[in-house]
């Protein structure tokens, strides 16, 4: 990947031995428990971790403030930035390099600063894994639907099939992104694996003959409360996993469990991609199960049933 043309760093470096400056770029992120994942686990290890909110809606600001923000958290000497929602994907022109997984995934969650270099990383991919492992365990996923397919869909995407999904039917609301990553997944997993669905009728075909469920859009969360498709579409023999963890119970949720469905929330996704998030700043590994009690004891805890 070339590099992007932009200022050089001011003579700040990023901070050094045991203390890291780093923070999380996304919208409405004013709920998120990730800050105190990072400066708990580093108080717990002996070191010094400082993790701002850097949200787009409390500042302002739009996607098109990214290329401002990112340079001035080099100025400051930040080490790395999270990236969330709506940013994952249009954050990518603006990095030097990219890590394999993030370069497949074609989505970025993590950027290390490091020598004057913006790296970009994926650890959504591997957060949900773990958590879907930890929190369904072994579920039939010969078909699967997955609702959503920007940066996090993209990410639990690849995640599926490494999962052992045999099929992917992908739905968004905008169907040319759909039919995108479907053809990456593709790409990658073999043709006709990942299948694009638009319009009401064919989602309600997908969720008739899936085997589960996975979502991946902002609805749900405190800025976005809703359903992303209708209660009725679901029926009890699918298992249900979600990535929103702010609120930790959503509307899909509660509607799921009403009707018998096994069900994962997005607190082992939080969790799992924060884990391996905070070795990539620090270059020390954590205690991921530490770190699950602390996400835990932060009102509600991590839930799958």
């Amino acid at each position: 990947m070339n590099a992007v043309s932009r200022p050089a760093p001011s003579a700040a470096a990023p901070a050094a031995g045991n203390s890291t400056l780093v923070g999380l770029i996304g919208a409405g992120i004013q709920a998120s428990r990730t800050p105190a994942m990072h400066e708990r686990e580093a108080d717990a290890l002996g070191l010094r971790c400082i993790y701002r909110l850097i949200d787009l809606d409390r500042l302002g600001l739009g996607i098109d403030a990214l290329p401002e923000l990112l340079s001035g958290a080099e100025r400051m000497g930040y080490t790395g930035l999270n990236v969330t929602y709506p940013c994952k994907q249009a954050i990518i022109p603006l990095l030097d390099e990219l890590s394999d997984d993030a370069r497949a995934i074609g989505a970025v969650n993590t950027v290390v600063l490091r020598d004057g270099r913006r790296i970009g990383h994926n650890t959504d991919c591997s957060g949900f894994a773990e958590g879907f492992r930890r929190g369904l365990g072994a579920v039939r996923m010969e078909r699967v639907l997955l609702l959503g397919a920007g940066g996090a869909g993209a990410a639990v995407g690849h995640a599926a099939f490494h999962l052992g999904a045999g099929r992917l039917d992908i739905f968004d609301a905008e169907p040319a992104r759909a039919a995108t990553l479907a053809g990456q997944l593709d790409a990658r997993f073999g043709a006709g694996r990942a299948v694009p669905v638009a319009g009401p009728e064919a989602l309600a075909e997908a969720v008739a003959a899936a085997d589960g469920l996975i979502h991946a859009t902002p609805t749900g969360m405190a800025k976005f409360p809703g359903l992303p498709l209708p209660a009725g579409m679901l029926h009890p023999r699918l298992w249900v996993s979600e990535i929103v963890y702010f609120p930790l119970e959503t509307e899909l949720l509660r509607a799921a469990r009403a009707i018998g469905c096994r069900t994962v929330d997005g607190g082992g996704m939080a969790v799992f991609q924060a884990a391996d998030a905070f070795r990539l700043f620090t270059g020390v590994s954590p205690d991921a199960e530490r770190i699950r009690a602390h996400f835990a004891s932060m009102d509600g805890g991590v839930s799958g049933a």
